[in-house]
Order: C-alpha cells, then structure tokens, then sequence
C-alpha cells in the first residue's frame, strides 16, 4: 500500500469509528440543539452573500462537487444567495482546472457549467445583490414554487442534456413539500452524483424549536427521505458523510444516486 493509499484507509477507518461512537454522535446532537438556539448558521457569509448554512455542510458539498463534477446544480431555496454563489464558485474551480489540465485558456465570459436556484420569493435587493455579483454570469433564478409542475418543466429545460448533475433541497422544509421536491428533482440527479436533503435535522430537535414553523418532528425533511427512498432502490443514503461531519443540519440528507 502507497503512501496515499494509506492515508485514504486512514480516514476511512476515522470515519468508521466516529460513526460506531454513539456517545460522540449524541452529543453532536445536543451542541446543534444549542447552537440553533443562537441562530449560529445564520453568522457565515460566502464571497460577501450570507449563507445560512453550518460550515461543515459548505465543506461537505465541496468535496461532493470536486467528486460528481457537476455540469449543474440545482437549488430549491434561495434566501440571500449565499449558497448560489457558493455553488457558481465551486464550479468556476471546475472549469478552472478543466481548463488548467486541457492546458486551455479560460474564458471567464463563457463559463461551462450552472447553478440554477429556485425560490417562491426572491426578495428584489436579494436578487439585485445575486445579479451584481462576479459569479452571476453562472447563475440562473427561477421565481416559483419548486414543486409547481411548470417550474418543474422550466428546471428541466434549464437542466437539458447535461452530463452530471447534482441537486440541493432547502426550501420548505414539511414532509409533503419535500417529498413533491424528492419526486420532482431526483431524477434528475445523475449515476454517481448526490441529491442533499437540508434540515433534516429538525426530526432530531425538540419540538419548541419549531415553534411559528409549519414544520417540526414528524413532520420534515427527514421523514420524507425516509419515506420515499423506501421506493427508490436508485438512492441510498450515504451515512459515512454524517459520520465525518458530525456537526450538520442534514443527517440522512446526503443521497447518492448509485443506479
């Protein structure tokens, strides 16, 4: 075994062991129960937008797209666009090395891969702040419900014929909205690449954290992943990323599409 070979063994066997360590996993639980109480997610920013994402989340779906590669990415939810411009910069780093290792030079003005968001509201000075940004000639907002069947067929058309695609869910957060969402984007998802369910962990909160929420325990994301990839063989949940992460809003949430 090479140095490199060993090094990945290493990590997996980390990974493993974090996730056999049920006292670890517990109090993970119980610091983002606390935290939330604080809005901590809503503290980070990525290139200057707010992001009301966990960092660990952020650096999870780094790792997704340098692996999956993705030609688009999909997003339901777009607040302060803080996650659209995260996406747009990780795929402008695709195209840089694609670029670097074909030995092209890169036209910024015509880049070859997307982030297409989607949101019910996209506030004006959201939007406005979204469009001024450097990564904005690499996304594309869509005003709607995600699970409108014409919103739907404008994703699609967006999405065309692209080779990789993955997909992030963060917008309402009931059971029947993510569950429509599920059904809707999925397929859509490539051979290899991830559908990412956000907020799942709401079914592992108490239910006072939900309070002036249509949503709570029982009735959230998690359960809809739970329900719908009981008829999904295509789908598996890839727990080795919540066992890395620990600290996240999306246990359950990483689907890979391995059919």
């Amino acid at each position: 075994m090479n140095p490199i070979e060993q090094f990945q063994q290493e990590v997996r066997e980390n990974i493993d062991g974090l996730g056999k360590d049920t006292d670890l996993q517990a109090m993970s639980r119980v610091w983002v129960r606390e935290i939330t109480r604080h809005k901590w997610s809503y503290n980070f920013s990525w290139l200057g937008r707010p992001a009301i994402q966990f960092p660990n989340d952020a650096w999870a779906l780094q790792e997704l797209v340098w692996a999956c590669r993705p030609d688009v990415i999909v997003e339901t939810g777009i607040a302060h666009g803080g996650s659209l411009i995260l996406s747009a910069s990780l795929l402008a780093m695709l195209d840089i090395c694609d670029a670097t290792e074909a030995g092209e030079v890169l036209d910024p003005s015509k880049p070859k891969r997307k982030v297409i968001g989607i949101d019910i509201d996209i506030r004006d000075h959201n939007r406005k702040a979204i469009e001024a940004h450097p990564m904005s000639n690499r996304i594309e907002m869509i005003q709607g419900s995600s699970i409108d069947p014409s919103v739907v067929e404008q994703v699609k058309a967006a999405v065309g014929d692209a080779k990789s695609v993955l997909v992030c869910l963060d917008s309402n957060h009931t059971h029947d909205h993510v569950l429509a969402e599920l059904n809707a984007y999925a397929p859509m998802v490539t051979p290899g690449s991830y559908c990412c369910v956000y907020d799942t962990i709401v079914e592992d909160m108490p239910p006072e954290m939900s309070v002036d929420r249509p949503w709570g325990p029982g009735d959230n994301p998690k359960t809809a992943v739970h329900a719908w990839i009981k008829d999904n063989p295509g789908f598996e949940i890839d727990k080795s990323i919540d066992h890395k992460l620990l600290i996240s809003v999306a246990p359950d949430g990483f689907l890979k599409r391995v059919d």
